[in-house]
């Protein structure tokens, strides 16, 4: 395992964070052998029931979901919506983007030999795809699964949804695609170094982590998830990340998996820096809570990593730092989608791409997630939209060479729905 050389700040850091409940040990202990407790039934639960575990609706029919499908939705934090764009048009948007990067054949990408995941944002596909009336209609349902506790918000609202410009991939048939292990986007170390980002795991952090709301709003929209600046972090606010598949995908075909209980991997993940095992964590006794002690007194945080570049990554549980979970058990494949399907997964879903792709045919999928328009977004899109016209990689997102062009980028007129020009923060066109 790799060795890292934490600084020591992160003591203070942590001792802070526990210092703000009374009796903290006693309270966080206990709030740890409930979560242990917790796991031990859950993730029996989700290994027995595979992919039948993840919720599936028809896109007709979000609007008169029952209250209890979605707190189903809500709580495995992990959704497939099927027939939200035609598959026709679906299959289309693949086949143009092949052609486009056979046009471009000198497009960024990986594995280098074979590229399949492209970092490509502005081809006509994309932006017809982000643009689609029922992409953004799916977005502002999603969105809306958040709660506002009655408070009036100024700058939000969840029945705008805009659009964050992300990748798409087009994945080959065979083994080996270690590129996604399991982990969470949208914040590494932020999640408890920057305090408004902390206040969304409150309960959990004051050893009350059944109260704790994936969902609460308020938190997120000042949340810095970026404090560090690392290329490719997200700066938005992302209630979920999400995908639009063109074409079938299914289980063992490369496709998408996750941990499908958003409230549980939140409350272990969280504490589980606060706790270290007195037994070596191969110890076939290792998940007994007897086996556990809190302990502050190591600047670690189990799941993050500081690399050379000195940018903090992460969160990426694995099965010896984060045995609880049981990964390799419980990281769940979505079930079979077809074109025009999308996947949707709350912004703190642990989340990976199978590592093997047995079928035939290709994995096609681009990344489009919900984002609601907050003060914090449409600063964001008001700059993304500035590379979109200019035809250049979104604010996000590592620069190309100056030199660097591309045939074939959607261009304005590609947006013309008031929807969607107002998700892209371009001007309404008045007739």
């Amino acid at each position: 395992m790799q060795r890292i050389s934490w600084p020591e700040r992160l003591v203070d850091l942590k001792r802070q964070i526990v210092e703000a409940t009374p009796d903290y040990e006693k309270r966080l202990t206990e709030c740890w052998k409930d979560i242990l407790q917790e796991l031990e039934n859950r993730t029996a639960e989700i290994a027995q029931a595979g992919p039948d575990y993840i919720p599936k609706v028809k896109y007709e029919d979000l609007a008169t979901l029952s209250p209890e499908q979605i707190d189903v939705i809500r709580r495995k934090g992990t959704v497939v919506i099927t027939d939200v764009v035609d598959d026709s048009e679906a299959i289309g948007w693949k086949t143009a983007l092949e052609d486009f990067v056979r046009a471009n054949p000198h497009v960024q990408g990986f594995p280098e030999e074979d590229k399949q995941f492209f970092m490509l944002y502005w081809t006509r596909s994309q932006v017809q795809a982000r643009a689609h009336p029922n992409v953004l209609k799916a977005s502002a349902w999603l969105n809306n699964l958040y709660r506002k506790s009655g408070k009036q918000l100024e700058g939000v609202d969840l029945n705008v949804p805009l659009v964050y410009a992300d990748r798409f991939r087009i994945r080959h048939p065979g083994p080996g695609w270690d590129r996604h292990p399991p982990h969470v986007d949208g914040g590494s170390i932020e999640r408890w170094e920057d305090e408004s980002f902390r206040k969304c795991y409150a309960d959990i952090l004051s050893g009350n982590w059944r109260a704790h709301d994936p969902y609460e709003l308020e938190g997120r929209l000042d949340a810095r998830t970026s404090l560090y600046g690392r290329p490719g972090q997200s700066t938005v606010f992302r209630t979920f990340q999400g995908w639009l598949a063109m074409s079938q995908t299914a289980p063992t075909q490369g496709t998408l998996r996750v941990f499908p209980d958003v409230v549980l991997s939140n409350a272990y993940s969280m504490l589980r820096p606060f706790f270290s095992p007195t037994i070596p964590l191969d110890s076939a006794d290792i998940l007994k809570p007897e086996n556990w002690v809190f302990d502050i007194s190591t600047p670690d945080f189990p799941g993050i990593t500081l690399g050379a570049d000195g940018f903090f990554s992460g969160p990426r549980p694995t099965p010896q730092q984060h045995p609880h979970l049981r990964l390799e058990e419980t990281m769940t494949s979505v079930p079979k989608v077809n074109p025009g399907d999308m996947v949707f997964w709350h912004c703190d879903v642990v989340h990976s791409v199978e590592e093997d792709h047995i079928g035939t045919g290709d994995s096609a999928v681009m990344y489009i997630g919900a984002v609601p328009q907050t003060p914090m977004n449409i600063e964001y899109v008001k700059k993304q939209a500035e590379t979109f016209l200019a035809g250049i990689n979104p604010p996000d997102f590592v620069k190309e060479r100056p030199d660097v062009t591309y045939v074939g980028l959607g261009v304005d007129e590609d947006v013309r729905e008031p929807i969607a020009r107002v998700a892209m923060g371009l001007p309404i066109q008045v007739a």
